[in-house]
């Protein structure tokens, strides 16, 4: 039985009566008996002394100690009797008979020898001997103190209470069974009488129990002769209620979640639908656009007077801002895709603040901004060039957003020493709270509604955001009308470490450095590969141009090995890039540097090319990328060169 259960307390209530009623009667019974156990044994041990009073007259009057001795001698085989003892009227012991406590008579009748023998389980009673016969009423007359010449003697009497106490403790005893039998009896009593009450009220909590557990048609078990009967009845009718709505509510979800996933399906194909268009208009879009930017840049360096100079400068600045929007599409899709991996590093602040510094100091001069960077020593740990896109995309949107004052670019330790907080901060208009969390959404610009593609794409705070979660970093914003904007990315803080800055490559501005080098070029469009071709060509390269895999194995079988490979990816047969590469690579026996360029954002070829250690640009390639990419190229193979001129010198 379950001691917190409603059982227990139903049978509780009913037994607590009967024990305080069994309880009361044991006390009552047990103070009377033992009440009236202590009159019996004052009474007798009274009539036990008035009694020797009578038989030691004589004695007292004749003076005759033996027989005296003879009465007290006598009484003390009496079981109860601890003492006797006769006095004569001058108080001088004339007989006595076991052991006596006191010296004296009047010793023996003070009150404090009676109470201390008391204490100890014995009583003491004494009576005077007279010369006449003592009255019947004298045993209710109170005692006369002190001696009295009328007066024979005196018998002093000592009664032990052990066979009181043990009287009392049988009464106790007698007392506590039949209390026990009673509460027995009693609990008997109340169990059955309360199990017809407790029986329905289980059979209620059964009921209840059922329907909680989702049995919304229990069986009745109520009868007509049930005092419960009509809540049972009710508690059928709810359930049966609750059993129709959950049968109502069960179709409506079931509706509900198949209209959701018919939404769900309609948003996934509209989502990829959506990455589908973006990544064939943004493969079809990159195409031209690249061969664009490589015309206009090989445009940019011939001779031109000042008007086309102007119309030069304002298609370059036009293919950038084309550039830029593609470029933030493909960011998306890398995004969305996966395949930004992240690579993180102990790296000084500071290497960071400068880049962003270098980047954007003419375009804030130019806007008549003050770029404020605070130089810092503080190192963090994160992936330097992830923090630093999105350090950079920031700190562009200020300058870019911001008419006059000041941008700031700053950092302070918080969290007690292991986080670094970095702000970038504007004097610009300020964002009003409505906007400040629709933001970060895709494509989403305050005050841009025209979709003026001067202002960008609306891209860059939601690249920001994504790439900042992916760092596993925070970002937050505080602005507001009026008063400026500042966005503060919190990043774990690193210990500082011995760095060195490399000293700086001394490169021809003329591009000297390229003069002569081979380049192998395949690409199936015609304009791009005449763009590519005719740009290279004005930077000294010695360039052979394949539109196909054939002509480049026809270039490889005829030419010595080329010291780089730019191929574009897909080049509409069943080879690719990839497969060009390796045959140049195989062909040359020795590891040609290559290049990839393609216009796909797929993650799988970004894979593939980091598995083949293999370079991928995404088209439209700035010339300003792809000529410090040939660059770097240029020393490494330098360096490989004489690695292996030494190692055939070693061989000799």
């Amino acid at each position: 039985m379950r001691f917190q259960g409603i059982r227990f307390r139903m049978l509780l209530a009913a037994i607590t009566p009967v024990f305080l009623v069994v309880l009361a009667l044991m006390a009552v019974f047990w103070t009377t008996r033992v009440s009236d156990l202590d009159s019996a044994h004052t009474t007798r041990a009274r009539l036990i002394v008035q009694q020797l009073a009578r038989a030691s007259e004589y004695g007292l009057f004749s003076g005759n100690a033996a027989s005296l001795q003879a009465i007290a001698s006598g009484l003390k085989t009496e079981s109860d009797v601890r003492s006797i003892a006769i006095f004569n009227g001058n108080g001088q012991v004339l007989a006595k008979a076991g052991e006596t406590r006191y010296a004296e008579l009047p010793e023996a009748m003070g009150p404090n020898y009676i109470a201390r023998q008391k204490r100890l389980g014995v009583d003491v009673y004494w009576e005077r001997v007279w010369t006449s016969n003592v009255a019947l009423d004298d045993f209710y007359s109170a005692p006369t103190q002190g001696l009295n010449s009328n007066v024979l003697g005196y018998v002093v009497l000592e009664v032990s209470r052990d066979r009181l106490d043990q009287s009392g403790q049988e009464t106790l005893l007698v007392a506590l069974g039949i209390g026990l039998v009673g509460l027995m009896l009693g609990g008997w009593l109340a169990s059955r009488l309360g199990e017809g009450v407790i029986g329905p009220v289980m059979r209620v909590s059964r009921a209840i129990e059922r329907i909680g557990e989702g049995d919304l048609n229990p069986s009745s078990e109520a009868l007509p002769s049930d005092p419960l009967f009509d809540l049972q009845t009710r508690l059928n009718q709810m359930a049966q209620r609750l059993a129709w709505g959950r049968e109502e509510l069960e179709y409506r979800v079931e509706v509900a979640t198949r209209e959701l996933r018919l939404k769900k399906e309609e948003a996934e194909s509209a989502t990829l639908a959506k990455s589908r268009f973006l990544a064939a208009a943004s493969h079809d879009l990159r195409q031209p656009t690249h061969a664009l930017g490589m015309f206009v840049a090989r445009l940019g360096q011939l001779p031109l007077d000042s008007s086309a100079r102007q119309v030069v400068d304002s298609l370059e600045a036009s293919v950038s801002s084309m550039q830029d929007l593609l470029d933030g599409l493909l960011d998306v899709s890398r995004l969305d895709a996966g395949a930004v991996q992240v690579h993180r590093t102990e790296a000084p602040l500071d290497k960071l603040f400068q880049a962003v510094h270098k980047a954007l100091v003419l375009l804030a001069s130019s806007k008549g901004l003050r770029l404020r960077i605070r130089s810092t020593q503080e190192w963090f740990l994160s992936d330097p060039v992830l923090l630093q896109r999105v350090v950079m995309n920031l700190a562009n949107n200020a300058v870019r957003y911001t008419e006059q004052g000041t941008v700031l670019v700053a950092c302070r330790v918080i969290d007690g020493g292991t986080s670094l907080r970095i702000d970038v901060a504007d004097s610009g208009i300020g964002i009003s709270p409505e906007h400040q969390q629709e933001i970060f959404r895709e494509f989403y610009q305050v005050g841009n509604s025209g979709r003026d593609r001067t202002q960008g794409l609306g891209l860059g705070l939601n690249i920001v955001e994504r790439t900042v979660k992916l760092l596993g970093h925070s970002i937050s914003l505080r602005s507001d009308l009026g008063c400026g904007t500042r966005f503060s990315i919190v990043l774990p803080r690193a210990l500082p470490q011995e760095f060195s800055a490399p000293a700086p490559l001394t490169l021809s501005p003329q591009g000297g450095e390229l003069e002569g080098m081979r380049i192998l070029i395949v690409e199936d469009d015609g304009f791009a590969l005449e763009a590519l071709q005719s740009l290279l060509q004005s930077w000294g390269c010695v360039v052979n141009a394949a539109a196909n895999v054939q002509q480049a194995l026809d270039f490889v079988n005829a030419y010595p090995a080329p010291d780089l490979v730019l191929s574009d990816f897909r080049l509409g047969e069943d080879r690719n890039g990839m497969d060009v590469i390796d045959m140049v690579r195989a062909h040359s026996r020795r590891p040609i540097a290559a290049c990839l360029m393609s216009g796909d954002t797929d993650a799988n070829l970004l894979h593939a090319a980091k598995a083949r250690n293999l370079t991928l640009l995404h088209k439209p390639v700035r010339p300003a990328k792809l000529r410090s990419l040939m660059r770097r190229l240029a020393i490494s193979n330098a360096s490989d060169a004489e690695a292996h001129t030494q190692e055939l010198v070693a061989g000799r």
